[in-house]
């Protein structure tokens, strides 16, 4: 077995030191990715164009209401809150309301909650406002929606508002013209890596090279995800490698859908539908396995580029069956056969 990659303990990021973290510390015992959130905007991992739009209005002063749209673990929470220090500075936490729109989401929240806020006198620095921050707005409902529009337009002049959402087609289109929508995307690999070796080198975590690659792998460009699987693998293995990642994570590896793909390149789809067979009869859901199937597809050496599309074609048909609720295996064994019945033409 390789070594455990030796990594010096540097000095941390300027965001553990601003949030006190450390041994002996109160939030020494902080699940890591509260522990390491940035809390300056120049921290933000990724999505450079996006964090530099909220640079600008940081130093300039004037924020508009805003949508930040993208996937989960992503930076979008992180980023209002970092715009709303750098804005407010010492009156930060009385300036701003942080309410998450799925626990409430109702009409009355927007009309007690949210307009005894906007309210309230607050004594704030020249040309500054009071932020609520809406966090997964897209859960919010229609009617909600609708007096959050009409409360938005009565305080324009004292409370601005940040709606973070997954799907900004979700927020109604008053809302949407009344904001500066933001759009983020998944984090890349080598962004997700390097903020694990720093954690890591931070928590003096033993990490093997194949452990990282299955950390990034199990995330999928959610740094929320790659920290809590990284932190979890730590504290139940002491060693994070590849074996103790997928145990941990409790995803299908890697390495065995490969073998499935590999059959349905050759057409073997008997071969192929053991491989299937034994991960379903290892308890992972059908979503569990098209989700990996179309990570190791996404990636899969030596394919040929015309039928790689095709299998992403074919992947991407089932997973929206499946979404859609139609999980049974059946549907898994019949993606199999068109895989192969596609390797079949393509050779011919």
């Amino acid at each position: 077995m390789a070594e455990a990659m030796d990594i010096d303990a540097g000095p941390g990021p300027s965001s553990k030191a601003e949030a006190g973290g450390g041994p002996g510390s109160k939030s020494f015992d902080l699940p890591w990715v509260e522990k390491y959130r940035p809390t300056v905007i120049r921290d933000i991992v990724g999505n450079k164009e996006a964090v530099a739009r909220l640079q600008v209005v940081a130093e300039e002063g004037n924020m508009p209401n805003l949508i930040l749209s993208g996937p989960p673990g992503t930076g979008k929470t992180t980023s209002i809150m970092c715009l709303a220090r750098a804005l407010l500075g010492p009156v930060y936490r009385y300036a701003v309301l942080e309410l998450n729109a799925s626990d409430d989401r109702g009409i009355d929240v927007v009309r007690n909650k949210i307009k005894m806020f906007a309210q309230k006198k607050t004594t704030l620095p020249p040309g500054r406002h009071k932020i609520v921050i809406l966090d997964e707005a897209d859960s919010m409902t229609s009617g909600a929606q609708q007096a959050l529009r009409r409360t938005m337009e009565i305080y324009s002049n004292t409370t601005r508002f940040a709606l973070a959402c997954n799907q900004s087609s979700k927020i109604i289109e008053p809302i949407q013209s009344r904001c500066a929508i933001v759009r983020y995307s998944k984090l890349s690999d080598q962004e997700v890596l390097e903020r694990l070796l720093v954690v890591a080198r931070e928590e003096k975590v033993a990490v093997m090279e194949d452990g990282l690659e299955a950390v990034v792998f199990t995330a999928d460009g959610d740094m929320r995800q790659a920290l809590n699987n990284l932190q979890a693998t730590a504290s139940g293995s002491g060693l994070v490698d590849q074996a103790a990642v997928f145990k941990v994570c409790d995803q299908p590896h890697p390495l065995l859908v490969a073998d499935i793909v590999r059959h349905c390149r050759t057409a073997a789809l008997d071969e192929a539908y053991d491989g299937m067979r034994k991960l379903c009869d290892l308890g992972y859901s059908s979503m569990d396995i098209i989700t990996t199937l179309f990570r190791v597809v996404r990636n899969f050496p030596d394919l040929a580029e015309f039928l790689k599309l095709e299998f992403i074609r074919e992947v991407g048909f089932c997973h929206m069956r499946i979404n859609d609720g139609v999980n049974s295996r059946l549907q898994l064994a019949g993606l199999l056969a068109r895989m192969c019945r596609v390797a079949v033409k393509s050779a011919g």
